[in-house]
């Protein structure tokens, strides 16, 4: 249990961390990626929700959960922080990086967990773009439903 904890774990941050690299410094190209590395078909298959649902329920009663995840879960947090500061800077958002973290991660483990639970399953299409639709209503000068809205054009 411990090593597949470890692996899921380190497989996650892995996915994210790299998709982030890819991104380059645009902190909206940034958000997106951390939102489609969530649905990737590796991390968003079947299998690996269920097996993280398992552990999230284990997760308060447990130690096991936190302490295998709970740093690179912190650091996935603080990641999605800094982002909505730099977006911040750019556009008029006065809303706690905290809150807007904590909005984007439950809403993507909610659509998971949802995605375990239903009966009919909706494809990871469709739960990322869920995921950005609140994310354009947290930041609406910057995303559309979409994704991250381009620079208008100098006249």
């Amino acid at each position: 249990m411990i090593e597949t904890l470890a692996f899921l774990a380190e497989d996650f941050r892995l996915n994210w961390s790299d998709a982030l690299a890819a991104a380059g410094p645009d902190p909206g190209q940034q958000l997106i990626a951390l939102i489609e590395a969530d649905f990737h078909p590796v991390i968003c298959a079947p299998a690996r929700l269920a097996a993280w649902c398992a552990f999230w329920g284990q997760a308060q009663s447990r130690p096991l959960h936190q302490q295998h995840c709970g740093a690179k879960d912190d650091e996935y947090s603080r990641v999605l922080e800094g982002i909505r500061a730099r977006l911040a800077e750019i556009g008029s958002h006065d809303l706690d990086p905290v809150h807007i973290a904590r909005i984007i991660r439950v809403t993507i483990e909610g659509i998971w967990l949802d995605m375990m639970t239903i009966a009919g399953p909706y494809p990871r299409s469709e739960a990322s773009q869920t995921v950005r639709i609140c994310t354009s209503l947290c930041f609406p000068d910057h995303f559309d439903r979409s994704g991250p809205r381009l620079p208008e054009p100098p006249r």
